[in-house]
């Protein structure tokens, strides 16, 4: 079932002159805008990578992943019911999270004919008490009723391996290895590891050896432009 916020989304990047909906190449389109065709995708990027990569091969394709960066989850009594409470999520996204998604996209990304946009957004999910089809049954299971668009914080658009190479930080040693890359960005060793494996397997970063166990990385760079005479 499409979601508020997927719908929302779709709005937002459509516009009003985009069709909606359409088929295309054995695929259902979510917007095509001109000659670009717009993917919402709120899911796993890879569901969508043997599409995306098809499609790509004849059309400009901008891909959104949004990322939930505040949640409040309201709980009601009942499937559309009155609201019981209203809480912020303890769970939260950053534009960094993009790297658990590239880890299985990184054969389509990046791609000459591809754009990923990133809206850093705060939702309200609705939830009301159920199981689904879990096999194992607990009191306070719940199911998801909807999600809903509050607002967009900030957008972060990527075209290029070069452009994956701003989220790095500045003061990143060159060459680095998985244990700088945790400290400068405060995360786990084991999520650095996620990044430095899609930073080389998007061809941003090269190994360049060793320094004890662990593996060394510097940054490719593009060739500079030569001057005209």
């Amino acid at each position: 079932m499409e979601t508020s916020l997927h719908r929302q989304l779709k709005a937002m990047y459509a516009g009003a002159e985009a069709r909606t909906e359409e088929r295309l190449d054995g695929f259902r389109i979510d917007a095509i805008r001109g000659k670009q065709l717009i993917e919402i995708q709120h899911g796993s990027l890879a569901a969508i990578r043997d599409k995306i990569s098809r499609l790509l091969e004849k059309h400009r394709v901008l891909v959104v992943k949004p990322l939930i960066l505040q949640k409040t989850l309201i709980r009601q009594d009942a499937k559309g019911g009155s609201v019981l409470t209203r809480r912020r999520s303890p769970k939260v996204e950053s534009v960094l999270t993009l790297f658990d998604e590239l880890i299985y996209f990184t054969r389509v990304f990046p791609h000459r004919n591809l754009t990923l946009e990133t809206p850093l957004v705060e939702v309200e999910e609705l939830r009301y008490p159920g199981h689904g089809r879990r096999r194992r049954w607990r009191d306070n299971d719940f199911l998801v009723e909807d999600q809903r668009l509050v607002a967009i914080h900030e957008t972060h658009r990527f075209k290029t391996n070069q452009d994956l190479l701003s989220l790095l930080p500045p003061a990143l040693p060159q060459p680095f290895h998985t244990g700088h890359l945790a400290h400068e960005l405060e995360v786990k060793r084991w999520f650095a590891q996620r990044i430095a494996y899609v930073l080389r397997k998007c061809g941003a970063t090269t190994e360049c050896g060793k320094a004890g166990n662990a593996r060394l990385y510097e940054l490719v760079r593009p060739p500079a432009k030569k001057k005209r005479a």
